[in-house]
């Protein structure tokens, strides 16, 4: 009983420290942190619409860069798009976006009473493009979406929904005080969450 208590305990403990929240020295994995502990984000366009057309215009999507726990995330936002959907339309004309997720959406931020603008409350832009994965990435963006909400799969048929990834190319990380980090994308890939 008293080792059962024991093994318990030390599984206890790993869990804990592989759900800690990196260290701002750290910010490519800070940066694969907040992405991989969020499921949704604003996404940015340069509107198409008209009376719009040319602004920036935000609007919130549901993501996932896999099914939740840690270390499975890829990295990489997916997302499920109709191109019904106004920032979609606008995605079409050009595809370059922002998208920033914050952990100001999950407890963390809560727990220590930080505000969402509070650095400290961690939040990660970034900066591409929208496109559409191929057949062999299709498999994978779906796992990764409908893992995180179900809902997804049962959404209308009629809409032709599709799965689309954000490809990054530059990321900024404002996770503590003094400014923003940049990280290359090339860092953010080599890092585990």
């Amino acid at each position: 009983m008293a080792r059962l208590l024991l093994l318990c305990a030390a599984s206890g403990l790993l869990v804990a420290a592989v759900a800690a929240i990196p260290p701002p020295e750290e910010a490519a994995r800070m940066a694969r942190y907040v992405l991989h502990n969020c499921d949704w984000g604003a996404l940015a366009t340069l509107s198409a619409q008209e009376g719009l057309r040319g602004h920036p215009f935000a609007n919130i999507f549901s993501l996932s860069d896999g099914p939740p726990g840690p270390c499975s995330g890829s990295g990489v936002p997916y997302l499920y798009l109709t191109d019904m959907e106004i920032s979609v339309q606008d995605l079409e004309v050009n595809s370059n976006a922002s998208l920033t997720v914050s952990l100001a959406q999950t407890p963390y931020c809560r727990k220590h009473r930080y505000d969402p603008q509070n650095p400290l409350c961690a939040h990660i832009i970034f900066v591409g493009s929208i496109v559409k994965v191929n057949d062999s990435e299709a498999d994978l963006a779906k796992k990764a979406l409908f893992s995180r909400h179900p809902e997804m799969e049962s959404w209308p048929k009629d809409h032709d929904w599709f799965f689309a990834k954000f490809n990054i190319t530059n990321i900024w990380v404002l996770d503590y005080f003094g400014g923003l980090k940049i990280v290359t994308p090339e860092e953010y890939y080599s890092v585990k969450p």
